[in-house]
């Protein structure tokens, strides 16, 4: 049971970001000028570095917005880092 609960939380940021390129395919293209090989690697890598960014990038990124992308990158590499402890 332990094991099929990490598995999905580690699955959890990806299916979000699908889900959320899937439900704002505009926006994604904005955030990446079209290029989906970074978006797709972004999902597979940094997932919650690149939902992250697609919030931020639209816009144009500002002095906060790097804030927002340094915690995510922590949370990214945290838990990777956990995930390799084990």
């Amino acid at each position: 049971m332990g094991c099929l609960l990490l598995l999905l939380a580690a699955a959890a940021p990806r299916i979000a970001a699908i889900l959320y390129w899937l439900l704002e395919p505009a926006r994604w293209d904005r955030a990446f000028h079209g290029a989906w090989v970074w978006a797709v690697l972004g999902i597979l890598f940094l997932p919650v570095t690149t939902i992250v960014w697609v919030i931020v990038a639209v816009n144009g990124v500002a002095s906060w917005d790097f804030l927002w992308l340094g915690i995510a990158v922590f949370i990214d590499v945290g838990s990777a880092s956990r995930a390799a402890r084990r």
